[in-house]
């Protein structure tokens, strides 16, 4: 089985900052795309970036300019660097894994965190 344990959200007022951390663990072979998204009360989950095992970013238009994800794949974390926060930036945002496991490394399967809240005050 895989883990993932998402850290670092939090109560912030309008302009600051959070830096997200997820951390895979468990039986990984290895990790293919890792990303955050997030979820709104009363809205659907929606992509907030990811980030591909060679790096290759892709990021949501609203937070493009703001945010950054990075990855240490030594690790299996990825983070998600927010900047510039505003209320609309509050939700509980979910890590998300693409992951071939040791038992059956020829497969992919996605893994999800339980999610962390983030709340911007404005």
């Amino acid at each position: 089985q895989v883990q993932l344990v998402e850290s670092g959200g939090g109560l912030v007022q309008a302009g600051g900052s959070l830096r997200l951390s997820c951390a895979a663990s468990g039986s990984i072979f290895t990790i293919n795309a890792m990303g955050w998204y997030r979820q709104a009360p009363g809205k659907q989950r929606e992509l907030v970036a990811s980030v591909t095992r060679g790096g290759t970013t892709n990021y949501a238009d609203s937070v493009k300019g703001r945010f950054t994800i990075s990855r240490d794949n030594a690790e299996n974390t990825v983070y998600l660097q927010m900047n510039d926060l505003n209320p609309e930036d509050t939700a509980v945002y979910y890590c998300n894994a693409d992951v071939r496991t040791r038992t059956i490394p020829v497969a992919s399967f996605s893994y999800w965190g339980r999610g962390t809240q983030v709340t911007i005050s404005s």
